[in-house]
Parts: structure tokens; sequence; C-alpha cells
């Protein structure tokens, strides 16, 4: 019983004296790495750290909690983000808000904790979709590097976006998102 098309049929000639030196496959091969030699690199290799190598547009690198306008946390710790995220990688502890915290958080209900484990993320954008506040976001930044393996678990003192230094994800946002924004 056949499953697919795609079979190939094999051959088992008897192989020539030549093709049993593989000359032919070597002289092959060292021809192609003395062009590639001889042509030089031709923009595939950048001075990086002054000179960076172009991304997609859809790129995903460094998360970020977003703020609204009034600089409250869009966050309301719904816990959505953490259920579709394929690597269990989000973690997050909800607290009430007190009255005299009116001016930090939108809702009665909000992320104390939040914690992504880098190491473990995939960035895969599963929870930037599954936010209904449009809280969470991936942006084009690079993840810092880092000497020892805790601090790769970031917490709301690097996910948070700074009042005074907003993070533009207009790029990296859908209609669905940007009318849930407004």
């Amino acid at each position: 019983m056949k499953l697919t098309n795609r079979s190939k049929v094999v051959s088992n000639k008897e192989m020539t004296f030549m093709e049993k030196l593989y000359l032919p496959a070597i002289v092959k091969g060292m021809g192609i790495t003395l062009r590639h030699a001889l042509e030089g690199s031709k923009g595939k290799v950048f001075a990086y750290p002054e000179v960076q190598k172009p991304r997609a547009k859809v790129w995903r690198g460094l998360h970020v909690l977003k703020r609204d306008e009034e600089g409250r946390e869009r966050c309301t710790a719904c816990g959505l983000c953490a259920v579709a995220c394929p690597a269990e990688a989000i973690t997050m502890t909800s607290a009430e808000r007190t009255k005299d915290e009116k001016h930090l958080y939108r809702e009665e209900k909000y992320a104390s904790v939040y914690e992504i484990n880098m190491l473990r993320c995939i960035f895969c954008g599963m929870c930037e979709e599954a936010c209904p506040k449009s809280a969470i976001y991936l942006t084009d930044r690079l993840v810092d590097v880092e000497s020892n393996r805790g601090s790769f678990v970031y917490g709301k003192d690097k996910l948070v976006e700074d009042v005074n230094n907003r993070i533009d994800i207009t790029d990296r946002q859908s209609e669905l998102q940007k009318k849930a924004v407004k």
C-alpha cells in the first residue's frame, strides 16, 4: 500500500572506479570552496555590533508589558498568556488593587508578580495573541546577554515599559489589537 506519491526509485548499479575514489565529488567541492573564497562575503558578513544584520519586520524579540495612555498597567492578570504559552515560560500572581493604587492599574485585579523565563521562551508570539487587553507584546529588541541562569527570569522590573520611554509596537499590532487598545 502506497501512502504518498513521493517515492523514489533507487538503483543499485555498481559504481565505477572513479566514483569509488570520490575524486570528482572532492574536486567539485573544492571548486565551490575556492569560488566562495575568491568572491568574498558579498554582504553576508556584518561587523556586529557596529553594523547589525537587518531583521524581518515580523521578527519577535524581547517582551514588553504595555501601559495605557494614562500610564497605568494594562495587564489584569487573567492568565491567558500563561495558558497559551506552549513552553510554560510565563508565571504570574494576581492581587487586588487598593484605593490608593488606582493610578497604577486599570482594573481591580492586577499582576503583582509577572515573570517570563527567557531560557524557556520560544518567542512564538502566542502570549500576545491570547491577551485580551493587548498588554504584552514582543518587540524588535534583542534579549540582553546574561552571565547566570537566574538573571534570565525577567520580572516586572524588566518587562513593564517606562512611562517616559515608551516602546512603539504599532508595526507588530494586528487590526484587532489596534481596535482593542482604543
